[in-house]
């Protein structure tokens, strides 16, 4: 049975060219960049700050939610996306944060191609 989750942004570079190349939407919850990659696969990166949360066991938990919720959301293939943690991840709700990836990787892809 093939597996529903998205590829990651496993090398450093992926990351950062994802990061600076992707087009961005910012939300409440989380900023998400968009960029496509030409290789047919989604892969996505978490980042969440020490700012945000200091202690790692918080940002483990809010980068398991987000990579659930993102896994829910059914994103299409063919992009590598960078999520950005704020404030109002912490404490939404999970509906909250599939409906946040869905709308912003939406608007962001959308701000991409026109």
């Amino acid at each position: 049975m093939p597996s529903t989750a998205p590829g990651r942004l496993r090398k450093g570079a992926q990351f950062d060219t994802a990061f600076e190349q992707g087009t961005a939407f910012s939300g409440p919850l989380f900023v998400v960049r968009v960029r496509a990659n030409g290789a047919g696969v989604l892969r996505v990166g978490y980042a969440v700050g020490k700012r945000l949360l200091p202690r790692a066991t918080g940002r483990n938990r809010v980068r398991r939610r987000l990579r659930a919720a993102t896994r829910a959301a059914g994103l299409p293939t063919g992009f590598d996306v960078v999520i950005v943690a704020r404030g109002g991840a912490l404490t939404a709700s999970f509906d909250q944060l599939v409906s946040g990836v869905q709308a912003g990787f939406a608007r962001a892809a959308r701000k991409a191609a026109g």
